[in-house]
């Protein structure tokens, strides 16, 4: 949050020795790149594909903002950065951590934040104030929940107070130990109606955009065509209206990855190549050399 400038002291004016550090903080308050938020993404239904993928930490947010139309701060930290075996073991406090740090390292990407679970499925107030919780915190531009028979009246509750929501529909990490396994959604009729009418729900209720996750292709494509707001696919085909992955999956950190990623590099073995060439040195004792070392300077 930018708060207001300090008045100047009694007898000092603004064009004092400090102008030019009003100056640039001027400069900091009037950034010109324009973050994109709720209304940007709806507007894209139908239109070009919107462009996200999952960041957790500063630096990475900083080289996806570029390429990325919205970066997810997603419960999958609990996975990918901390080791948890689900994303039930999530708590408010690891999600506006990295929510603050994916705010600092973003400029033009909208950024979503997950509600952990037990956030939001109870009490429609509750959900606000931990909603509220996290867009405070992190200052965020919008939050991220999950389906369920009573979300709907949750998102009607968070939207009409201020709180722009994206539902989520199909695969439900939150939902591993109801399911018994992250599992494709969608495969029979009953499961089919169900999913879709979720879907209707969420969208009615207020949602600017669906992430619709690991459904059958012609699901994926009824659950596009039935609602007004535009899709994220995530193991639903390319007929969403936009596709997310998580980041370090893509990145190929990992030896196992779902069926629906495509990896597009080996961070993993250049990683693991990078660390043996930097053990190989320090044993041989050429690193650190001379480029790497102080020296006293000459009288």
């Amino acid at each position: 949050m930018l708060w207001p400038s300090p008045s100047p002291s009694p007898g000092r004016s603004r064009s004092s020795s400090n102008t030019k550090g009003d100056a640039a903080l001027s400069a900091h308050r009037q950034d010109p790149v324009r973050r994109l938020a709720a209304p940007d993404i709806a507007a894209r239904k139908g239109g070009e594909p919107i462009v996200c993928l999952t960041a957790y930490t500063a630096p990475v947010a900083a080289i996806l903002d570029e390429a990325c139309d919205l970066l997810l701060v997603g419960d999958s930290v609990g996975m990918v950065v901390h080791g948890l075996p689900n994303t039930v073991g999530v708590t408010m406090e690891m999600m506006i951590l990295h929510g603050q740090a994916v705010m600092r390292g973003s400029r033009k990407a909208m950024v979503v934040v997950d509600m952990p679970f037990g956030s939001y499925e109870g009490e429609p107030s509750i959900a606000y104030d931990n909603a509220a919780r996290i867009m405070k915190e992190t200052g965020c531009q919008a939050v991220k929940v999950e389906s369920g028979p009573t979300v709907p009246a949750t998102i009607d509750y968070l939207v009409k107070r201020g709180i722009p929501v994206m539902g989520h529909v199909g695969l439900r990490p939150q939902a591993v130990l109801v399911d018994g396994g992250f599992k494709a959604k969608g495969r029979t009729e009953v499961e089919r109606e169900r999913i879709l009418a979720e879907a209707r729900a969420t969208a009615d209720a207020g949602a600017f955009a669906v992430v619709v996750e690991g459904v059958a292709e012609p699901l994926a494509r009824d659950i596009t065509a039935a609602i007004a707001v535009p899709t994220i696919g995530i193991g639903a085909s390319a007929g969403c209206d936009g596709q997310i992955l998580v980041t370090d999956d893509m990145l190929g950190l990992f030896d196992w990855t779902p069926k629906f990623v495509r990896r597009y590099a080996d961070l993993k073995g250049e990683i693991a190549a990078a660390a043996a060439s930097y053990a190989a040195d320090v044993r041989a004792r050429t690193f650190p050399g001379e480029a790497e070392t102080y020296f006293s300077k000459k009288p």
